[in-house]
């Protein structure tokens, strides 16, 4: 056996032993017990010192320094660059710091949805102290002397810096503060009216889901506090929530999840428990679920298909036309949680998490502090005031299972969701025909062809670009937004 061979075969076994980790993760979030955290956190602790160990095996570094010198055609060199981006993070990162992370954040998860379920963020902050001060001293490891944000960040984008990010978000905050106040000042748009079966809700989520092209038979949909998706390959799993008042909450979640994990079923089977058979970043990951759940989903076409499964399973709610429920699906309100903002307001949701974190991180912003700096910088964007902190600073998951430097990813994924629609709407000439009865077809295949079967092959930006045929830019999400949301609520453009 070469050394390519040995480290290819190595990589799979790594590869699997994650995925069953990301199982673990998924149990805990759907079906485990609640007095089963203290031994969850332990599970996940010693298979993360297992996961550690092998990533950061002295063999894989020998390995690839032979491997350096072969020549190797372009997936094996993505799969080289993945390993080996691994490697040396890991090596980087004492074991027991990992296990320590692994632990905490496992526990701290309950405690923030206990928290989260009692208004009551004093209780979730010293474990959120404990997590930062986990996740500082990572980065500090990974920085070696730079930019500790920018190492996190790296995680879930390679290739991004802050001030990259900042120059984008710079550019698209003005226009949306613009849009959204032009807007609240038209009336309202009409609200679904009535309660809305639980269980008629999942079967037209799980019916949306398939439409968009999720494949059941390698996946599952089931319920949780706060919807994701999880898994790669022929095991991918999504998940949602309902709403007896709001069933939209439970559609857009599903649809959303679904474009995750379509991304993930639909890249190249050759690449299976492989470096690259994920997703290319977590921003590229993005653009396939708010693309799926926005361009598509809340599209004047799709939301005509949407009404009249809904009357069907619903009967009268309130809404008598498509175009009143193409005006309700796209309502813009006021709100506290980012993952039931409209279009126009969720990145200004966005932007406030990014600058609190990099706050925390560089030590401007001390945790005790997290709740009222929140409030105010909310009040300063939305106009009014957090009533609760499930409301405000409580109500992701993320913090508290460590992943600092994720949120911005949300807003690069709508930039490049923008990118990418603007180029499939030149390339489908019939799409809103196809949307309006139910097919997804053409749209999902556009995606699946220029994007997802590539795994990660290519860089991120790389990834967009060659999509897209042209580089990444908010410019095309602002077009859209201005057009979509002019035509609804009759402003001038």
């Amino acid at each position: 056996m070469t050394a390519l061979t040995d480290l290819l075969h190595f990589d799979r076994q790594t590869q699997a032993l994650g995925q069953v980790s990301g199982r673990l993760g998924w149990d805990q979030e759907t079906m485990m017990s609640s007095g089963s955290s203290a031994q969850r956190g332990e599970e996940m602790a010693a298979l993360e010192g297992v996961l550690h160990g092998r990533r950061s095996d002295p063999r894989v570094g020998e390995w690839l320094a032979v491997c350096e010198g072969e020549a190797v055609d372009q997936v094996t060199q993505a799969q080289l660059r993945q390993i080996k981006t691994a490697y040396e993070r890991a090596v980087k990162v004492p074991g027991e710091l990992a296990e320590a992370i692994a632990s905490t954040t496992s526990m701290a998860q309950g405690k923030w949805a206990a928290a989260r379920a009692a208004d009551d963020f004093e209780a979730f902050a010293p474990i959120l102290q404990e997590i930062l001060a986990l996740k500082v001293e990572e980065g500090q490891a990974l920085a070696a002397g730079g930019d500790v944000y920018d190492v996190m960040l790296a995680d879930y984008e390679p290739g991004t810096t802050a001030s990259e990010l900042d120059r984008m978000f710079g550019a698209l905050r003005p226009g949306l503060v613009a849009l959204r106040g032009e807007i609240l000042e038209k009336p309202p748009a009409k609200s679904l009216q009535g309660s809305f079966d639980e269980a008629v809700q999942l079967q037209i989520a799980s019916e949306l889901a398939q439409c968009f092209g999720y494949d059941l038979s390698r996946g599952r949909i089931d319920k949780a506090v706060h919807p994701f998706s999880s898994g790669s390959g022929q095991d991918v799993r999504i998940t949602t929530r309902t709403d007896p008042n709001d069933p939209f909450n439970c559609f857009y979640s599903t649809i959303h999840e679904v474009g995750h994990g379509c991304y993930e079923q639909n890249v190249d089977p050759d690449y299976t428990l492989t470096a690259i058979g994920q997703g290319a970043s977590m921003g590229v990951h993005e653009s396939q679920s708010r693309i799926y759940e926005n361009q598509l989903g809340r599209s004047r076409g799709f939301t005509e298909f949407l009404f009249g499964k809904m009357r069907a399973g619903f009967g009268d709610f309130g809404i008598e036309t498509a175009d009143e429920f193409y005006k309700a699906v796209n309502s813009v309100r006021s709100g506290f949680i980012r993952t039931e903002a409209d279009e126009v307001q969720y990145n200004l949701h966005v932007l406030l998490r990014f600058d609190l974190e990099r706050a925390m991180i560089a030590g401007d912003l001390q945790v005790h502090d997290l709740q009222s700096a929140w409030n105010e910088r909310f009040a300063a964007d939305f106009g009014y005031d957090v009533p609760c902190a499930s409301q405000g600073c409580l109500q992701d998951v993320h913090w508290s299972v460590g992943l600092f430097g994720y949120f911005p990813t949300y807003s690069l994924g709508n930039v490049y969701a923008g990118c990418l629609f603007s180029r499939m709407t030149e390339h489908i000439a019939d799409l809103d025909d196809q949307l309006r009865v139910g097919d997804l077809s053409k749209a999902t295949g556009w995606l699946q062809e220029r994007l997802q079967r590539h795994g990660a092959v290519n860089l991120p930006r790389d990834t967009i670009t060659q999509a897209c045929d042209m580089a990444p830019s908010e410019a095309p999400l602002l077009a859209y937004l201005r057009n979509k949301f002019s035509d609804i609520y009759d402003l001038r453009l």
